[in-house]
């Protein structure tokens, strides 16, 4: 199988997101373990540049990385669709409404041949939730749009205070591999 490449480097989607993050000094990776995210999760792990911590939920995954953010860490939260639907709360009542930059990067499941009923349901509901709380969103379909956009976000999070999630769309993330 070949792998799919971000754009003109020749890196994986995951290879070019660490190398992102680096330039962008997120040093703390907060993640609830998902088959999407494992290969980016497998580097970060191999890379001593990073702290990884693996919370039993994603809301304990918000509540590291904002406490990090507090006291002048940056990191980001690393799940899947429906650990997103865990969220809205955490989001609108911490994150949001106190300004912090918190960074998503959220593996989109439910669609495009991920025919389980609870993915679907509660991907149909995540970029609503996201707009309704007024949290900045972008999907990431192609490879060579990965360094874009995972830029830009993080310096539009910090530079405007704001909440920020990267969707990892099966378009990227799936490419040459079976469905779920």
């Amino acid at each position: 199988m070949v792998e799919e490449t971000a754009g003109k480097t020749g890196e994986s989607w995951d290879e070019t997101v660490v190398r992102v993050l680096k330039s962008n000094e997120v040093r703390l990776v907060a993640y609830v373990p998902d088959k999407v995210l494992a290969p980016l999760i497998k580097r970060i792990h191999a890379d001593d540049w990073f702290t990884v911590i693996c919370p039993a939920r994603e809301e304990e995954a918000v509540g590291i990385v904002t406490g990090a953010y507090m006291a002048g860490l940056r990191g980001i939260v690393l799940m899947q669709t429906s650990g997103f639907a865990t969220l809205p709360n955490a989001l609108a009542s911490l994150t949001v409404p106190c300004q912090i930059p918190l960074l998503m990067m959220i593996s989109e499941r439910g669609t495009l041949g991920d025919h389980q009923l609870g993915q679907a349901i509660v991907c149909s509901t995540m970029r609503p939730i996201l707009q309704a709380l007024k949290i900045e969103h972008h999907g990431i379909e192609r490879p060579e749009d990965v360094e874009f956009i995972v830029d830009r976000m993080i310096r539009q999070a910090y530079a405007t205070q704001a909440a920020a999630a990267m969707i990892l769309s099966p378009l990227l993330t799936s490419r040459g591999k079976k469905s779920y």
